[in-house]
């Protein structure tokens, strides 16, 4: 295809979005950069809900000074600057292969978006963890991390999935910055990050290759947003009497 073709306004659907440096149809780059851009924010939040969800519950039920010590842990990771974690993982363990640094980012992103998921859980696990039934499990002798796995976290999931679905825009948009410095997703992959990265330099004369993969992730980025705002108002009492 020629390169630079601008986006067809006949409504032909030929190139709706037009074709970048290389003749590739923006649009089809588009569709597999959302696919990729949307499993990174997927798969690093589900990192983040193992990690966040058994810190936090373990801390909230065991109390005490165990509690102390791990929160003053969170504390300390909340002093340092995420990003340059992320950046400084990326940048030490990135190998050449495009799938192991999708593999890192998974890893890397879902390794510094816990913290806050861990203090949401121990919060909820301290108001039921001196609720009847769970004195009831230990009346019976049902071993701690049954308790936990079995009766502590099930009843933490509405605002567990509330926040899973405000963080997985936050991640996709932390992954976009770092594709778009050029240590997030490697070519042949692409993301919507790379994709906008990859038109900057053209802006001036084709702004569409950096304004459709930009556009897209906006508007997607706010539907995420906009179910998570809908899913806390759903699941939260006070909002639901009101």
């Amino acid at each position: 295809l020629p390169p630079f073709t601008a986006p067809d306004g006949s409504f032909s659907w030929t190139h709706p979005m037009g074709t970048d440096d290389a003749g590739r149809d923006i649009l089809a780059r588009v569709l597999l950069g959302g696919r990729i851009s949307l499993m990174v924010g997927i798969i690093s939040t589900l990192v983040s809900l193992i990690i966040g969800i058994t810190f936090g519950a373990t801390a909230g039920y065991l109390g005490g000074k165990i509690d102390e010590v791990m929160m003053r842990m969170v504390d300390v990771l909340y002093a340092i600057p995420y990003m340059m974690i992320v950046i400084v993982l990326l940048a030490f363990f990135g190998g050449q292969s495009p799938m192991g640094q999708l593999v890192l980012l998974f890893v890397a992103l879902g390794a510094v978006s816990w913290l806050t998921m861990a203090r949401i859980v121990r919060g909820q696990v301290i108001s039921l963890k001196n609720q009847e039934f769970i004195l009831a499990a230990r009346a019976t002798g049902v071993p701690a991390w049954k308790i936990i796995a079995r009766h502590l976290v099930p009843n933490t999931l509405g605002p567990v999935i509330v926040y899973a679905t405000l963080t997985i825009p936050s991640v996709m948009l932390l992954e976009a910055f770092l594709s778009f410095l050029g240590l997030g997703v490697q070519a042949p992959l692409a993301s919507w990050g790379s994709l906008s990265a990859d038109g900057i330099p053209n802006i001036a004369i084709f702004p569409w290759q950096l304004l459709c993969p930009g556009i897209t992730m906006a508007i997607t980025l706010f539907s995420l947003n906009f179910l998570g705002d809908g899913l806390r108002d759903a699941l939260d009492p006070q909002m639901r009497k009101s």
